[in-house]
């Protein structure tokens, strides 16, 4: 039996948190025979594979299903509400039956695989597996990692992508929203803090790694940092999820409040320590912070995800198994 690995496409950035998506499931693998990029899987004509169909599907909404040849798992699969109406017509409900019971990382992907007659259930992120990159609480630094927090605001960036995404920041009012990310995050971070940290984002240009190996290892590079922080500040559940397994303190900012966003998260942000801020800057805790995120400020993981991880890991074995045999 062969076996695959997702990649993913690239226009003009892309997400390194696809790539840990894909690590988590490489490490059930006793070797990748292919790298398949999730919006061509219909067009697969290799041979027999089997692959681990985990993450958020998909921007190619014409060219779902999978080509026969693939065997899936599917664990930690999410359908956003954005690709749902096209993903769950009469040929696909007919192929998610055929391989159900569907592992869902969201709660909303059970809900409308449910309302189809699919056979679904919620497993959380299989992220939420990587504890091979756990390290010694010894190795732990100072170290504090600030990673893309309010990254769903308007920003200078986004406004001035195109002239299309300017005309409509503007008709929307975005351009009177730039910099309130860091309005917001100086209300929840102390100075000091802010001043010390390390910031990392996940969504890259186009072109900074240029094959996937390069993509590959700087996913493992950001994991690999993470493992040794002190704590974690971060809006990205692919970066909170991994830090759950890694045992590092994290903390995740939970500002979004469109559907398109909350519907990934159905399920997943209750196994965090949250800060949710509303549209005005106001935020309350889910622990205990007096104040601002300050220097002392320490935090520890709820412990929630366990009850994930370890039927994710054990889904994932036996669909290997299955595979050899």
């Amino acid at each position: 039996m062969e076996y695959g690995l997702l990649t993913y496409d690239e226009i003009y950035t892309y997400n390194v948190g696809d790539y840990v998506q894909s690590l988590a499931a490489r490490q059930y693998l006793p070797k990748v025979d292919t790298l398949i990029n999730r919006e061509t899987l219909a067009d697969y004509e290799g041979e027999k594979m089997s692959l681990i169909l985990n993450g958020w599907f998909t921007h190619n909404i014409h060219n779902w299903v999978p080509n026969d040849k693939i065997n899936p798992l599917f664990v930690s699969f999410h359908v956003n509400s954005t690709a749902a109406p096209w993903m769950l017509n009469e040929k696909a409900v007919a192929y998610l039956k055929q391989h159900q019971p569907i592992g869902c990382r969201d709660k909303f992907t059970v809900k409308i695989l449910q309302e189809k007659g699919i056979d679904a259930y919620f497993t959380g992120c299989l992220t939420l597996t990587l504890d091979n990159y756990k390290v010694d609480d010894s190795e732990r630094g100072d170290d504090i990692y600030i990673v893309d927090p309010f990254y769903n605001y308007p920003s200078k960036e986004k406004l001035f992508f195109s002239p299309r995404r300017f005309v409509t920041g503007l008709f929307n009012g975005d351009i009177f929203k730039i910099n309130k990310d860091k309005k917001h995050l100086k209300k929840i971070v102390s100075e000091e803090v802010l001043e010390k940290a390390h910031y990392i984002t996940q969504v890259l240009p186009s072109g900074t790694h240029k094959t996937e190996e390069e993509k590959f290892a700087y996913a493992e590079e950001c994991l690999k940092k993470y493992a040794r922080a002190k704590l974690v500040i971060t809006s990205r559940i692919h970066c909170a999820l991994p830090c759950l397994a890694m045992g590092t303190p994290v903390i995740f900012v939970n500002a979004f409040n469109t559907f398109v966003d909350t519907c990934r998260f159905d399920g997943i942000t209750e196994l965090f320590n949250r800060i949710d801020v509303d549209d005005k800057g106001n935020f309350k805790a889910n622990f205990d912070l007096p104040s601002k995120i300050d220097m002392n400020t320490t935090v520890t993981n709820l412990g929630l995800h366990t009850k994930l991880s370890e039927p994710l890991k054990e889904k994932s074995k036996e669909f290997i198994a299955r595979s050899n045999s």
